[in-house]
């Protein structure tokens, strides 16, 4: 979504590679591994301002996300109908995350919060920065297969209820534990499989529903394209995340914000070049100044759509960059994809959108599999804290089921 926040931002999402990967590896069962060369120190507690920072992460990754996919459908509902504009919007924010580049990252290999850090000189050899070729290769290839996600995510918004298209987007979490299953061989639990199951469940209720409560003057034909359009963007999505993941495990090697960042932004900037071309190319620019002067709201209220769009999806990418430094990438994917059945509760508010039986079905059992996908997390961590107890020592490193990447939707 707008979100690739994520990158969509829907980028993140905006959107978001699975450095975590570069610590674990995928197995149904986490465990202690404790030589020293691979050791990796892991936290004993969470003072207060840590628990501070998470939360203060968290929001900005539910409001964010929910108020770019509402003013996404606010620029189509009042007079919008730039595609290749939806589009550029949900990622031209991007420049935002060069501040974060001058926050200091360093710690002392002693800081118990610090669950990165390696412990010697083998450890730091296999963290080696790779070939500026490779790195350009990933960054082109990651860039375009965001601009294209994007741009689906931007057609699914404009044909689709805001309600209906959040309910799809959710399913971007099973498409990510299916394309990790071929991509980064993670397995599949009871919980996962489970989870996957449910939120396909809940994508395919959608399509016998009515577009009676969907945007004005969109026929059948556009509403299935609309939802055809958004299955493919979420799955695209799912695919992207689990590339990212393996190119955390195979290229990059390691992780620190810097890299975070740099999977975040170079993409970006390849999508927006991308993007920039389509919008010329298909001659939608020549439009623009005809749209702003028939947007409903007036040509200030037509820009500042467009720019909190944009504000609110670096939002989002900055709250998940902090889940994923301060947490882990499955909780800011896990985070992002609970947000979304808030967003059609906010287009009930403000659109008027219909909540019929289809949707709260949907509802439910999108909720439903988040719920299963993280409960396999709570056992996993669980499982983790006895081994520490156990063991009775602090270097554990873990391995586990739901090595998933930051989820995010687009808008």
């Amino acid at each position: 979504m707008g979100e690739l926040a994520h990158h969509h931002p829907q980028e993140l999402q905006l959107h978001m590679a699975d450095d975590q990967e570069a610590k674990e590896e995928n197995s149904p069962h986490p465990r202690s591994i404790i030589p020293n060369s691979q050791a990796t120190i892991t936290p004993k507690s969470k003072n207060f301002r840590w628990w501070i920072r998470v939360v203060f992460y968290s929001l900005f990754v539910l409001s964010g996300q929910s108020v770019a996919t509402l003013l996404g459908t606010l620029y189509y509902n009042k007079g919008g109908n730039s595609k290749w504009l939806a589009t550029l919007v949900q990622l031209s924010g991007f420049p935002i995350l060069f501040l974060l580049y001058i926050v200091p990252t360093t710690k002392k290999p002693s800081d118990p919060n610090n669950t990165d850090i390696q412990t010697d000189a083998q450890a730091q050899s296999q963290s080696q920065s790779p070939s500026l070729k490779r790195l350009a290769l990933v960054y082109l290839g990651l860039g375009t297969i965001v601009s294209l996600d994007c741009y689906l995510f931007s057609l699914g918004l404009l044909y689709l209820p805001v309600s209906t298209y959040s309910l799809i987007c959710s399913s971007q979490l099973a498409f990510n534990a299916l394309f990790s299953f071929f991509l980064n061989a993670q397995k599949f639990t009871p919980y996962t499989t489970n989870s996957l199951v449910l939120l396909t469940i809940s994508s395919t209720l959608l399509v016998f529903q009515s577009n009676s409560d969907g945007p004005k003057g969109i026929s059948r034909g556009k509403y299935a394209l609309g939802f055809v359009c958004t299955i493919a963007a979420s799955a695209g999505y799912g695919l992207l995340l689990s590339l990212d993941q393996l190119c955390f495990r195979r290229v990059m090697r390691h992780h620190t914000l810097r890299v975070v960042l740099n999977m975040i932004v170079y993409p970006s900037l390849v999508a927006n070049v991308i993007i920039v071309v389509g919008l010329f190319g298909s001659g939608e620019w020549k439009h623009l100044s005809r749209e702003m002067d028939g947007y409903e709201l007036g040509k200030e209220s037509y820009v500042m759509t467009l720019v909190g769009t944009a504000i609110a999806w670096q939002v989002f990418s900055i709250g998940t960059i902090g889940l994923i430094i301060d947490m882990s990438s499955l909780f800011s994917n896990s985070i992002s994809v609970v947000g979304l059945p808030i967003v059609p509760i906010f287009a009930v508010v403000f659109f008027g959108e219909k909540m019929d039986g289809v949707k709260v079905m949907a509802m439910v059992l999108a909720i439903w599999g988040f719920v299963s996908y993280a409960y396999q997390y709570y056992l996993d961590d669980a499982k983790l804290k006895a081994q520490r107890r156990s063991i009775g020592g602090d270097r554990v490193s873990v391995k586990s089921a739901q090595n998933a990447p930051i989820a995010r939707v687009g808008g």
